[in-house]
């Protein structure tokens, strides 16, 4: 996977279940054609769960399920050339049924780079414990590259985010992505503790995707937040008050880009970009091609 703080940055994308196979072929050309004069070195497949039993806080906008990542990542990497990053749910797939899940993304999807998403919900027991879904797909013979998510704002004193990054390493990680980061600060202790604990332990750091998206709605704002992203109030009231939120939320993203880039453990951990909208908005999503070309400078920058 290229997607480097000195290579080009990946583009995340998504496809509604239910969606007749001709419309979502339609959408997988039309992403196609945006994405080809862009610097993006591939794209990433997300799969979405139903997260309401996390919160007790109101979904601002109604669940939509995707269909199979599997498929529409395999489709898009035929449309656009580009690498493709399936994400997986693990949900209630016990081992044999995430076994055959594992198998069938070989041999009818030539899944190559698998991202393994947990379940939103703690304290619920489920079949198969994250930590074994990771070692299985690490161990399957087509060889895929497995990556998992990495969250900058559960990394606390009581909690080491670090240490979960370095285990999930261990377990046969190759990459993170990155929850949205809106707060530079907590990325920079997250990837300094990283940095100081794989050099503990011997070992190198994982590749860490740092996830970032535009916002230019109270709505999407409120979303963000529900998924757990950490918007500072005096970030919030400086993207919501200004003339034209969307550049100021771009602004920003470059800011905080260019903070988590300066420090230290930028010569250690391998690097990269991912560029998503959380938005069914077109000016949201026309802002998120903005993004990555500014990102794409700020990395470029730094070479």
């Amino acid at each position: 996977m290229r997607t480097s703080a000195t290579g080009s940055p990946a583009f995340a994308s998504r496809s509604r279940a239910g969606s007749a196979a001709d419309a979502v072929e339609a959408a997988a050309d039309k992403l196609a054609a945006r994405l080809a004069p862009l610097p993006a070195d591939g794209v990433v497949v997300y799969d979405i769960q139903d997260e309401s039993g996390r919160t007790a806080v109101p979904r601002p906008f109604a669940f939509s399920g995707t269909v199979d990542p599997r498929s529409y990542a395999s489709l898009l990497a035929a449309r656009t050339g580009k690498t493709a990053i399936t994400y997986k749910c693990v949900g209630e797939l016990d081992e044999a049924g995430w076994r055959t899940w594992l198998d069938e993304a070989a041999s009818a999807h030539h899944t190559e780079f698998l991202s393994i998403v947990g379940r939103p919900t703690s304290g619920v027991r489920y079949p198969l414990a994250l930590s074994k879904a990771i070692r299985l797909a690490a161990a399957h013979p087509a060889g895929f590259t497995v990556g998992g998510v990495a969250i900058a704002e559960r990394h606390t004193a009581e909690r080491s985010e670090a240490a979960r990054l370095l285990a999930k390493g261990i377990e046969g990680c190759g990459y993170f992505i990155s929850q949205t980061v809106y707060h530079a600060e907590a990325s920079v202790r997250l990837l300094a503790d990283y940095a100081r604990d794989c050099r503990g332990a011997g070992v190198k750091p994982r590749r860490i995707v740092l996830t970032f998206a535009p916002v230019g709605r109270e709505k999407t704002m409120a979303f963000l937040n529900w998924l757990g992203v950490r918007i500072p109030p005096e970030t919030a009231r400086a993207i919501l008050g200004a003339a034209n939120p969307l550049s100021k939320s771009i602004e920003i993203c470059r800011d905080n880009l260019r903070r988590i880039l300066e420090q230290p453990y930028a010569r250690e951990i391998p690097l990269g970009i991912n560029i998503e909208s959380v938005s069914i908005n077109r000016d949201e999503i026309d802002a998120s091609i903005d993004l990555l070309h500014t990102l794409h400078e700020v990395a470029a920058a730094r070479r």
